[in-house]
């Protein structure tokens, strides 16, 4: 099963009180075991940058360029390092995009600094974002650094963006502080040439079991941005939630959305918070996928709307989390007006690719009945000019050519069910990968989490990490595979605390894995590079789990 069965509220206590214990640097021990390779900083009189003095009497050296998360797909490390001063200045080439990109870095780095680091079009500067025609693909940076200073160049504007948030990594962790902090601001000296495995690099957030602000949402785009992910997904309508101002359904938001799991208020978005959602995701260079789940998981619209029920009669709102038990009404014609009227209106604001449709646990309507829903549903999706995606029990059907089946059973998950998914990949059915037993971030990491759900299993970080999705599923062809996505579902989530400990640390992991070339992945090492993140997380704010699988650093 995907969700819990279990009608006990959600638990109100906070994650344990050691996540507030933070490290404050990596030990330079711990940087030499990072390392992939030889690592040479070289120094001038006046810009020594191997290691400065810096208060309290500590050294500070230069991150080495193969701590990176998401593993980049070469390094080559050596050479002196460049050093922010203030006198660095950003210059960009590449148009209006470019710009952007340009100006969120500045935005990024001046807190700390204190630096102007003022963004141009001319002139020298330190750092250089540009845009050039080369073998970058559409998401591919190189990063060049030396004693001279800094050049991102890429194809295209996300690719400067992703390699901004490399150069983020390879600054100190304090670069992330909102307040001045005393530096020096060294970047490891080297190149970095990278673009990722999967075009299709996702995250879900589930805003349907508990509704979670835009601000909130921002927050969590922020969190996804800086390990390169490029797919949220929204989780816009379940059972105890309608999420999304529908202008011709109007009570689905204003009814249908007015609860939540345990009775608390809800909430919804209008069109214009979905909107900024949506704005604010691609300023990151996210795409916003949002699902309406259907047939099933659809209680907080028959309560809206008696008609879409088969006798006519609303049900009450749902709070609890059980799963399976509602159904749009598969024979009514008006059924198919409503699904058409959601997805034109959701398509208009929504300029990504993709609409998700669910269809999982769809347990209380017959077979016959979900096939039959799905061959009307998929052409509408089509109509208004949107990708079918649908959770993989839609291979039980017929998926529509170009559709992509997002996978989320388990490892040990029946051979049937497992080769029914392989067969529809086989057949040109493209394939997300989130098993739940493996990147589920409500999964208990064990028996002790004090959030989170325990169905699938615990899921300790290594176990998040430690699989391939090329070679995951049996018998489907790894050409089939479209990328990675890490769900988050909120049955005991509701506020981004709470989100943090579930993502953190296992967020990057599902990301590289998305990301970095197979033959990268490696636990033993990646852990280690893991463990020198939480420093970064602790000046940004992030609360995580402490898992003892991971080699913290401590001061």
């Amino acid at each position: 099963m995907r969700r819990h069965h279990s009608t006990t509220p959600p638990p109100t206590c906070t994650p344990r009180t050691a996540r507030t214990t933070r490290v404050t640097r990596v030990l330079g021990s711990l940087l030499l075991v990072t390392a992939a390779g030889a690592f040479a900083v070289g120094a001038a009189p006046a810009e020594q940058a191997s290691a400065e003095q810096v208060s309290g009497g500590q050294a500070r050296a230069a991150q080495p360029l193969s701590q990176v998360i998401p593993a980049p797909a070469s390094v080559k490390a050596g050479g002196p390092a460049y050093r922010i001063t203030s006198g660095t200045r950003i210059r960009v080439d590449g148009g209006r995009e470019a710009r952007r990109v340009g100006a969120y870095l500045a935005d990024v780095l001046r807190p700390s600094t204190g630096y102007r680091l003022p963004v141009t079009t001319q002139g020298a500067a330190g750092i250089r974002l540009r845009l050039e025609k080369g073998p970058f693909g559409a998401e591919g940076y190189r990063l060049d650094s030396g004693a001279g200073g800094v050049t991102i160049t890429a194809r295209e504007p996300a690719g400067l963006f992703h390699g901004v948030q490399t150069l983020r990594q390879l600054l100190p962790a304090a670069v992330e502080k909102k307040s001045v902090q005393p530096g020096p601001w060294l970047v490891g000296g080297g190149t970095v040439q990278d673009s990722p495995r999967y075009a299709y690099r996702g995250a879900m957030l589930d805003v349907s079991r508990h509704f979670f602000t835009v601000d909130q949402v921002k927050r969590y785009i922020d969190e996804l941005a800086l390990y390169k992910i490029n797919e949220l997904h929204l989780h816009l309508s379940d059972d105890q939630g309608w999420r999304i101002a529908i202008d011709s359904w109007p009570r689905l938001a204003t009814y249908g959305g007015s609860t939540q799991v345990g009775g608390g208020q809800g909430g919804y978005y209008t069109k214009a918070d979905y909107k900024e959602i949506v704005r604010y995701a691609a300023s990151r260079y996210l795409e916003v996928v949002p699902e309406i789940d259907m047939p099933s998981h659809t209680n907080a619209a028959l309560a809206s709307y008696a008609d879409l029920n088969c006798d006519g009669v609303a049900p009450p709102l749902y709070t609890g989390t059980n799963v399976g038990f509602s159904s749009l009404c598969v024979g009514k014609e008006v059924t198919y007006d409503f699904v058409d009227d959601v997805i034109r209106e959701l398509a208009a604001m929504t300029p990504g690719r993709y609409l998700h449709i669910g269809g999982d646990e769809a347990h209380s309507t017959s077979r016959e009945d979900y096939v039959k829903f799905m061959d009307r549903v998929q052409p509408i999706v089509a109509k208004y000019g949107k990708t079918v995606i649908g959770w993989h029990q839609l291979t039980g059907a017929t998926p529509a050519k170009g559709a992509i089946a997002q996978y989320w059973g388990l490892d040990s998950t029946g051979a049937a069910e497992k080769a029914q998914v392989a067969q529809a990949a086989q057949n040109g059915t493209g394939l997300i990968l989130s098993p739940a037993d493996r990147v589920y971030l409500d999964m208990k990491y064990t028996k002790d989490t004090p959030l989170g759900l325990a169905w699938a299993g615990y899921v300790e970080v290594q176990r998040s990490y430690d699989w391939d999705p090329g070679s995951y599923l049996p018998g489907a062809p790894a050409s089939a595979v479209r990328g990675v996505e890490a769900p988050l579902w909120s049955e005991t989530l509701s506020n981004s605390t709470q989100i943090d400990y579930m993502a953190f640390p296992r967020l990057p992991g599902a990301a590289e894995l998305g990301w970095s070339p197979a033959a990268t992945h490696d636990w033993n090492t990646y852990k280690v590079r893991l463990a020198a993140q939480a420093p970064r997380w602790d000046a940004l704010g992030i609360g995580y789990y402490r898992s003892p699988q991971v080699p913290w650093t401590t001061d």
